[in-house]
């Protein structure tokens, strides 16, 4: 790929439909339980309805964690932001951009021979969406000095 069909940077690659979706329900879970607590009948005791309210919020975070995945790429570097950690990567240390068929997202084979998942990159959102970012990744590792030749032992 020439550089002028290189992605500008920086962009940011993340399931869109799923995070819709998680958004959307954690909204709605946490209306949903925080409602209940207020309309509940006079038998119920204010701690009661706290806890309600509080389950609803907790409930509601899990959906939160779970939207969090995405892929930042800028000049330097990638940031790589899973649900619950965040790593940033220079460009160099991206061996491989992998996203084989039935992978539940992409993987980055990294220079000290682990791998990352790359959940930012997921084909529940659409295949063809995520094939296409995950060769836009790839295609900008290389452009910026990343490793690519395959390794002879795998």
């Amino acid at each position: 790929m020439s550089t002028s069909e290189l992605p500008t940077l920086p962009v940011t690659w993340l399931p869109r439909r799923n995070r819709a979706v998680l958004l959307t329900a954690s909204g709605l879970l946490a209306a949903t339980f925080l409602t209940m607590a207020l309309v509940l009948p006079e038998s119920w005791r204010l701690n009661d309805r706290v806890m309600l309210s509080c389950l609803g919020l907790a409930l509601s975070s899990v959906g939160l964690m779970l939207a969090r995945p995405r892929i930042l790429a800028d000049a330097e570097g990638v940031t790589v932001i899973n649900h619950l950690r965040t790593r940033r990567l220079h460009w160099a240390e991206i061996v491989r951009v992998n996203l084989r068929q039935g992978d539940p997202w992409a993987t980055l084979d990294l220079a000290d021979g682990t791998s990352l998942a790359a959940m930012g990159i997921q084909p529940s959102g659409g295949r063809d969406q995520a094939v296409r970012a995950a060769r836009a990744l790839r295609d900008l590792a290389e452009a910026h000095g990343a490793v690519n030749e395959p390794d002879p032992t795998r």
